[in-house]
């Protein structure tokens, strides 16, 4: 058997049966039990709901659902109209009283539903026992001894104190210390947060103010959906009141909001859509954008956004900027009103500032900085961190380090130092053997402060340490070295502790669940079973939802697969160990030859520490890192800007749409380049969004108002006008293009003969979009979908995305035309000429995804003349045709063109002449 990864890691590790890495013995016995309890479990979770909807408990007979149902009724015209007593009555007579003396009998308690359920037959929802104010309050009180406990609760007053102060605040707190969660609660009940009437310009050019109603709620911003809606529903909890009242959240699809909502959680995408019907967002006391290392496009198109309404038409606006690995002094610096007098107050403190710098360094939780033996406690040796050290200075110099008055140097970005607001010391740490206010005095003893518009503070200390460990050596397959790392870990870590596994994509993750899952049958009777549980932004919502449920069975432990997504704000319930790949997806552009390609990059430090921090959450947990010391040591200090590494043409018709045309002039935190932005600039133009000035136009907004790349928007605009009317095809093939993995790729010759012959049926002359959209038609016309879906070696669970991703694109293009063609029926047979109509609207979005056969046999982009292969999963792999319209370009081996369907090259000359 295979050496396990960290043989030093676990003490006491006793020997694995052998049997744990070989291929289990197949029983057909077993695997219809699992077939059956997989079914059951189905019908109960389905029961379940339908219970919930109808505000039953999940495990009342079916016997006694009509009962229960004519008692709501009877209740429910009770409240509606007093009855008489004749009425009562005549009802007592027409139902008999032994059905209430039998229920009475049994005695049986009925509890009350949350009511978030919705009704699955699609009708109106009756009158849904809640759980009563009382109770939720009750629950409240139970959890604000756990509140008391986090490392931010002693530092709420600080907060207060300096949003009093500034409009700004830059807050550095750890993971785990409370900040995503408690922030809100902090903030709700002061003053500034009433909503009241302020005076803001007009508009109009004639100098006048015009009065508003503003405030009145908190919108808090994180990057990714799941963590917006499950900070929700854990703040409502302290608070005490239903989801959606005083405490909601708003995502693409789902609003969980109303007009009492104080404390709203949202994407910063929603943040940005909500801006594009009220640009100055009035309904907003204070904005806080959290998770900002993550540097998304929309969390940096927000911040700039934001900067503007703060010393512009929204003064008195609040905005806190958060994150547990952000680069502070360029935050602040960013938000500062005078950045010249802040720079020029910067360059004369330096020189007093660089020697008296105190470092310390805080290793495994280690908040003392100690070292013991000539190594750190990871195994570094002391002279290694030393030059690490003084590298960092020599590369952070002319940036200092701003803590609580914004230009003085206090330390690097590890001092465990108390926190400072405005020069005044606000906490301590144990053991850190120096305050920052002493600091603070002897670096301001010969220049006053310089006092900034805006305030920076620290929340110092996670609530649990996490131990960290690497590799002795590098692994050359880390998917295999997390398998053996998770049955290390199950089998020698007792429970409760569950493992979260960091992976790169949903192939991966797929992959190693299946391995884990067929390992696992093969375990004696004495060890733990295993649950594994996938999460990745395609999987639908329902199942992202059960990693942050309990195992239903005991002497269970839950290995979670995730991709980043799990990286910040995400606390998963029992997680204690972590075990990290060190690679992350990423997307790279390079806009000389209009190039984005999807790769798999190491993470940088920031995301390192965010990935360790999931296992403190609960309980004192261990990180387990799949590369060695000495590959963390070069890793990047940040992650890179998504806006530095994307095409920025949705970025420029997001920012266009919102009021800004002048997009060169537009405050970014990192600019994109020239180079870029005019590539975008010259993007947009082809496909018609601007005019010949650059301004926006019609179809432009139409543009801006689906949840798409401008590309495919574009698709979506053409298909819906009256002489096309393609519409409802388009949307079926937008919807398999935005899911991955939908045609699954056996292992084994036999399997990919079976895989062809199941698949020819699908083949198209025309193409991959064209196949798609059979594909789609003969899905839904099955009634046994999951079975003609493993039969045809398509994946089922991509199909029932993409039927929901469908539905939702659906309800953003009802209002694009008036008379829209009917609803497509299902397997309906594809027409040339309906081809050839929805090729051309492709080509309207893609033209610059063209290329032309040449005399040789291969392929060359119409623009740039770039030599282009198509992919080998094309149905036109291997066949010429005179031209190629293809949805993406990626290179691997060599560059290859992917979803392509063959069209006229006189159709791409139309396309150039009519300016898209």
């Amino acid at each position: 058997m295979p050496d396990f990864p960290f043989n030093d890691g676990l003490t006491n590790a006793k020997l694995i049966p052998a049997n744990i890495f070989t291929t289990p013995p197949k029983s057909k016995p077993q695997g219809r039990r699992q077939r059956k309890k997989a079914e059951w479990e189905e019908k109960n979770k389905l029961r379940a709901a339908q219970r919930a909807a109808e505000g039953l408990p999940p495990y009342v007979p079916d016997r006694e659902v009509e009962f229960l149902r004519k008692k709501r009724q009877r209740e429910t015209q009770r409240h509606q109209s007093p009855p008489t007593m004749s009425q009562r009555e005549e009802r007592r007579a027409k139902t008999g009283r032994h059905e209430e003396q039998a229920n009475v009998k049994k005695k049986r308690k009925i509890e009350p539903s949350n009511g978030e359920f919705p009704l699955l037959d699609g009708g109106l929802p009756g009158p849904v026992v809640r759980p009563q104010r009382e109770q939720l309050k009750a629950q409240a009180v139970r959890l604000e001894p756990l509140r008391a406990k986090l490392p931010i609760w002693e530092h709420q007053g600080a907060i207060r104190a300096a949003l009093r102060e500034k409009d700004v605040l830059v807050m550095l707190g750890e993971t785990g210390s409370g900040k995503s969660t408690q922030i809100g609660q902090f903030l709700v009940k002061e003053k500034w947060m009433d909503r009241r009437r302020v005076s803001i310009p007009s508009g109009n050019g004639d100098g006048k103010d015009k009065e508003v109603m503003v405030g009145g709620c908190i919108a808090i911003t994180q990057p990714r959906r799941v963590a917006a809606i499950n900070l929700a529903r854990r703040v409502a909890q302290e608070v005490g009141c239903h989801l959606g009242e005083e405490v909601g959240y708003s995502v693409r699809f789902d609003n969980k909001s109303s007009e009492k909502t104080q404390i709203k959680f949202l994407t910063d995408g929603m943040l940005l859509q909500e801006m594009l019907h009220d640009p100055l967002l009035k309904r907003y006391s204070a904005v806080v954008v959290d998770e900002a290392h993550e540097r998304t496009v929309g969390t940096d198109l927000v911040i700039g956004f934001l900067r503007g309404l703060v010393y512009g038409k929204r003064k008195g606006l609040k905005v806190i900027v958060m994150s547990a690995t952000l680069e502070v002094e360029k935050m602040v610096l960013f938000f500062e009103k005078e950045r010249d007098a802040a720079l020029a107050f910067i360059k004369s403190k330096e020189g007093r500032s660089r020697g008296k710098e105190k470092n310390v360094v805080e290793v495994n939780g280690n908040e003392d900085g100690k070292v013991n033996d000539g190594k750190l406690s990871n195994g570094i040796e002391k002279g290694e961190g030393r030059k690490k050290r003084k590298r960092k200075r020599k590369k952070d110099e002319g940036a200092p380090w701003i803590n609580g008055n914004p230009y003085d140097r206090k330390s690097d970005k590890k001092d465990p130092s108390p926190p400072l607001v405005n020069g005044e010391s606000k906490g301590s740490i144990e053991g850190s053997g120096s305050s920052n206010r002493s600091s603070s005095e002897n670096l301001d003893t010969d220049d006053e402060k310089y006092d900034g518009t805006v305030a920076a503070f620290k929340v110092p200390g996670r609530q649990f340490p996490v131990d960290i460990y690497h590799t002795p050596e590098p692994v050359l397959d880390y998917v295999e070295a997390a398998l053996k790392t998770v049955f290390q870990l199950h089998c020698e870590e007792p429970l409760p502790g569950d493992i979260l596994v960091f992976l790169t994509g949903q192939e991966e993750i797929e992959a190693l669940q299946k391995q884990i899952e067929d390992y696992a049958q093969s375990m004696g009777k004495n060890v733990p079973q295993i649950l594994v549980l996938p999460l990745y932004s395609a999987l639908p919502p329902g199942l992202q939802q059960r990693v942050f449920q309990p195992a239903h069975e005991k002497k269970t432990r839950k290995v979670i697969l995730s991709t980043n997504i799990a990286e910040t704000s995400v606390t998963v319930p029992g997680v204690c160990y972590v075990v990290d790949c060190g690679k992350v997806k990423t997307k790279q552009y390079r806009p000389r030859i209009g190039l984005e390609s999807l790769l798999i990059t190491p993470i940088s430090k920031s995301s390192a520490l965010q990935r360790a921090g999931r296992a403190g959450r609960e309980a004192p947990g261990k990180c387990y890192r799949l590369y060695t010391e000495r590959d963390f040591i070069p890793l990047a200090d940040t992650t890179v800007p998504e806006i530095l590494r994307c095409d920025v043409a949705s970025s420029i018709l997001m920012l266009k749409a919102r009021g800004q045309e002048e997009v060169f002039a537009f405050d970014y935190l990192d600019s994109p380049g020239r180079e870029a932005l005019e590539k975008g600039f010259e993007h947009l133009c082809t496909l018609g969004a601007l005019d010949m000035s650059g301004r926006i136009n019609g179809l432009g907004h139409k543009m801006a108002k689906l949840p798409l790349v401008p590309a495919l928007a574009r698709v979506l605009v053409a298909a819906a006008e009256p002489e096309v009317n393609c519409l409802h095809e388009a949307i079926d093939i937008i919807a398999a293009l935005s899911v991955e993995n939908i045609l699954l790729t056996p292992t084994g010759d036999e399997k990919r003969e079976q895989m062809e012959e199941a698949r020819k049926e699908f083949d198209r002359r025309e193409g991959d979009h064209i196949m798609l959209l059979t594909l789609v038609r003969e899905y839904e016309s099955q009634q046994q979908k999951k079975a003609w879906a493993e039969k045809h070696f398509v994946s089922h669970r991509a199909m029932q995305n993409l039927l929901d991703v469908r539905k939702q694109l659906k309800q953003y293009t009802t209002h694009f035309t008036s008379s829209s063609s009917p609803p497509p029926m299902p397997a309906a047979t594809v027409t040339p000429d309906l081809a050839a109509r929805i090729l051309k609207c492709f080509l309207k979005g893609f033209l610059h995804n063209t290329a032309r056969l040449v005399p040789d046999g291969s392929y060359k982009t119409v623009i740039g003349n770039h030599v282009i292969a198509i992919h080998p999963s094309s149905v036109l792999f291997g066949k010429r045709v005179e031209a190629i319209v293809y949805h993406e370009f990626v290179y691997t081996t060599r560059a290859f063109a992917r979803g392509v369907s063959a069209v006229e090259m006189g159709w791409i000359e139309e396309g150039f002449v009519g300016g898209g």
